[in-house]
């Protein structure tokens, strides 16, 4: 029910996702007289969803706190949340409110040990391909051990997602240079170089090595990913007005543009947001991939993806492994040089 269309949009983009995975089943959660008329446009799908009524809806214009007080175990977000809580589902998708869903899936879910908070992991198209970037706005601001956190999960995932058995690792900071940065980031790069992690660390990095792709996987805080992502998204958009405007602007200039029509039809295809849609909640005891609230059919179609690709490929056992891993040799560590700990 979440999202600026609602089931308009969800509905078709399973029935997308559906013709490309058919080992998907669905169950979809929401108002049945909205959902069921559009499912019977697509008897595919329908033929493997299932419709669980509720006149509950989280509005995107909801507060966190004002969603959990009215929509906590009745709303479509919440009863999503606990399909997967209870191995019905093995994952959630929404394109509803953000904030609601992140502090939902937190209470429903819970977090992993070790883990103190969630990270939302987005995919970035990048000139080698694609790349992993987080936090891009689960939370706000973030310590060393949490960067450290997001760096295991964000490795984890690449893992799942691109099938790399060693993704490299990048920390986003204002210079490349260990003196460059906040404390706090200098301080977790020095953690993530010198304390044996069972991952590719590759330093600092700065934004534009993001488009680069110069690493598999970029950790930063919710405050600066989400700029990040913002800008990027915003400046897309920018470049393709101005194609739009310079292609229309003479006849010369729309007969140009017949004759390049392909290269223009890959540049479109490379920019086109639906493709990279679908963040996921990294961190939790369960897989939710959030959605963007104004995608397409197409686009949700996306996010749908993302999930039956980790959850196939799980991502839930490599994250809770490489947590579990760093734990261990965090507290081994402290045990046999406990000043150090205590410094």
């Amino acid at each position: 029910m979440g999202g600026d269309f609602g089931p308009s949009v969800v509905v078709p983009g399973c029935a997308i996702a559906r013709e490309r995975y058919p080992d998907c089943r669905f169950v979809f959660f929401g108002d049945a007289s909205e959902v069921r008329p559009l499912l019977a446009r697509h008897p595919a799908l329908e033929a493997v969803a299932e419709v669980e009524h509720t006149d509950v809806a989280v509005r995107m214009e909801d507060k966190p706190s004002q969603a959990l007080r009215q929509g906590r175990r009745r709303s479509s977000m919440w009863m999503a949340l606990e399909a997967v809580k209870t191995g019905r589902a093995d994952m959630a998708v929404s394109a509803g409110n953000t904030g609601a869903l992140m502090a939902m899936s937190k209470l429903c879910l819970r977090m992993m040990p070790g883990i103190e908070r969630p990270a939302l992991a987005a995919i970035w198209p990048t000139l080698r391909g694609e790349s992993i970037v987080l936090d891009v706005g689960a939370t706000i601001g973030a310590d060393a051990e949490q960067l450290v956190s997001f760096a295991l999960m964000g490795e984890a995932m690449a893992r799942a997602l691109f099938s790399l058995k060693r993704p490299t690792v990048g920390l986003l900071n204002i210079g490349v240079e260990e003196v460059k940065g906040l404390e706090y980031v200098r301080a977790a790069g020095q953690m993530l170089r010198e304390g044996g992690l069972p991952i590719a660390y590759a330093g600092f990095i700065e934004g534009d090595d993001i488009g680069k792709g110069t690493v598999d996987v970029v950790v930063t805080e919710g405050f600066s990913g989400n700029i990040a992502l913002k800008t990027a998204e915003g400046t897309a958009k920018q470049i393709a007005q101005y194609l739009r405007d310079a292609m229309g602007r003479s006849l010369f200039s729309k007969i140009g543009f017949l004759f390049a029509k392909g290269a223009f039809d890959t540049l479109k295809e490379k920019m086109d947001p639906r493709k990279s849609n679908g963040g996921v909640f990294l961190g939790l005891n369960g897989l939710v991939v959030k959605s963007h609230g104004g995608t397409d059919a197409e686009g949700y179609a996306a996010a749908v993806a993302l999930g039956h690709h980790l959850a196939r490929n799980g991502l839930m056992k490599k994250v809770a492994d490489s947590v579990d891993h760093y734990q261990k040799d965090r507290a081994s560590a402290q045990e046999q040089h406990p000043e150090v700990a205590h410094s």
